[in-house]
């Protein structure tokens, strides 16, 4: 259960362009998550989605070792480049928490338990 005064976790913004490396991105992306920020990303046409989409399965590939499964919530986002609008689609990939695992509920150094 989830409260209004339960921390959100900082969010860190990566754009990528159909030129990105994904596994330069799957690193920044491992990296956030290992830190406790949940990670959004921004990508506009479709080059740029599928080097997205390639970061996040190779993030996932560094993660699960360690223990940390990720998710990932595609969304369309209305952006402007150079004076235009343009759509992107925007992934935000956070942590998943199964029932039971601790996490850190803030930066105070509490846990809570999910149920």
């Amino acid at each position: 259960m989830s409260n209004s005064t339960e921390h959100r976790p900082e969010t860190g913004c990566l754009k990528v362009s159909s030129k990105s490396s994904p596994a330069s991105v799957a690193g920044a992306i491992a990296g956030m998550i290992k830190d406790g920020v949940s990670v959004e990303i921004q990508s506009v046409g479709a080059g740029a989605v599928n080097q997205a989409v390639k970061a996040i399965a190779i993030s996932r590939g560094f993660l699960s070792p360690i223990g940390i499964e990720i998710y990932c919530v595609p969304a369309f986002a209305d952006i402007v480049i150079d004076g235009e609008y343009r759509t992107a689609i925007r992934f935000t990939v956070e942590p998943r928490y199964t029932r039971g695992v601790q996490r850190e509920s803030g930066s105070s150094g509490e846990f809570s338990i999910d149920e």
